[in-house]
């Protein structure tokens, strides 16, 4: 019998499910901004690009900062993976920096000390913004992709965690830097890496402020895979700066770790010298897509959904207690660590006196404006 009896919509109706404000969404020649373009799935094996069928970049435009998010930045992700999500040619969504320097180191500290610190209402606003973002990622049918094209650290390194997959330049490196600057790892890192590495590595990688190469974050199995970008005679070559010829060295696993003296600062002027090519990136990330292109939409969101809960639960079981995270008043370790950040260029140091601030702690020194402005750098002469 056929079904014509049972009323249906066309086959062609698409009902409009966005509800994102584009307002926030910006160009490439406007930074600070979030840009959103649509480019066509691409054929990895043949280059042929498919019709109708679409990955949606998402690029953190602000490449003067290292790409750091404003609070306008934070709405446009926020708009763009809701966009995405809602748009059905949308196959996957990249998220990433402009220019081939950095992906993201955060948020933007003049921002955070000039406006946040001192507000802790505005503060817990803001974490609103960005936990809503979070949400566009697990709530999504699509793949979430990192293309890590540069450095990448604090919430920058956070933001992008909650992705499902990272291909990264083998020059970007990745750390957490929070407890060097006032702040903790809140936004996703001391959530998500225990999931990915050992508690160990995590705990090391979230508190020392140390930053580790993208060989040694495929290592310890935080990324997907990596591509050379630095090209020599032509052809491309592994990031110098990192040892990538011989896994151990006097009984100790050094395959992803920096080089050291001399030796590291002849690679790092070598690196200054060579151009850069982001294409076997770029490529990388097609390969993924195409992958995903080709398999059943429906049951890839189904593993997408359960693969996902276990960030999610690990993120959700601290949120509450982080919408208040930031030590927002003034004097205090988050307005010492913003304050001595976005000041450097002024005093020449970018961190307080440490030994002093920990020495008057110990003495019974109450943390006020006398302490803040003991340890703080001065302006120089």
């Amino acid at each position: 019998m056929a079904l014509d009896w049972i009323p249906r919509a066309p086959k062609d109706a698409i009902l409009d499910h966005f509800t994102s404000n584009e307002k926030f969404l910006g160009t490439m020649d406007n930074p600070p901004s979030t840009v959103y373009e649509k480019r066509p799935v691409v054929n990895p094996e043949t280059g042929e690009k498919i019709d109708g069928l679409y990955t949606a970049w998402v690029i953190l435009n602000n490449p003067r900062a290292f790409n750091s998010y404003t609070l306008d930045m934070l709405k446009g992700v926020v708009a763009a993976f809701d966009l995405a999500t809602s748009d059905k040619s949308v196959i996957a969504v990249v998220l990433t920096g402009a220019g081939d320097r950095a992906f993201c180191t955060g948020g933007n500290v003049n921002e955070y000390t000039e406006y946040y610190c001192g507000r802790p209402f505005d503060t817990q606003q803001y974490m609103k913004i960005y936990w809503r973002f979070m949400e566009s990622v697990w709530t999504s049918s699509k793949p979430f992709i990192r293309r890590v094209n540069g450095i990448t650290t604090g919430g920058g390194e956070e933001i992008g965690g909650c992705c499902d997959l990272t291909v990264a330049s083998d020059l970007a490196t990745f750390g957490q830097i929070g407890p060097l600057h006032g702040s903790a790892a809140m936004g996703g890192a001391l959530q998500f890496k225990p999931i990915n590495m050992s508690f160990e590595d995590a705990f090391w990688n979230c508190t020392s402020c140390v930053p580790w190469s993208a060989y040694h974050m495929f290592r310890k199995g935080y990324i997907h895979r990596l591509e050379p970008v630095l090209k020599q005679d032509g052809k491309f070559i592994p990031n110098p700066e990192v040892i990538t010829d011989k896994y151990v060295a006097d009984g100790k696993i050094v395959y992803g770790e920096f080089k050291t003296g001399e030796e590291r600062q002849k690679a790092a002027e070598l690196v200054k010298t060579l151009p850069r090519d982001l294409s076997l990136l770029d490529k990388a990330v097609d390969e993924v897509v195409w992958t995903y292109v080709n398999l059943y939409p429906g049951c890839l969101a189904f593993s997408f959904a359960l693969l996902r809960q276990w960030k999610r639960q690990n993120f959700d079981h601290d949120r509450v207690e982080a919408m208040w995270w930031w030590n927002a008043m003034p004097y205090g370790e988050y307005d010492m660590g913003m304050s001595s950040f976005s000041t450097r260029k002024v005093t020449g140091s970018g961190v307080i006196d440490m030994i002093k601030y920990r020495r008057m702690i110990a003495e019974g020194h109450p943390i006020d404006e006398e302490l803040f402005e003991a340890v703080m750098p001065k302006p120089k002469e």
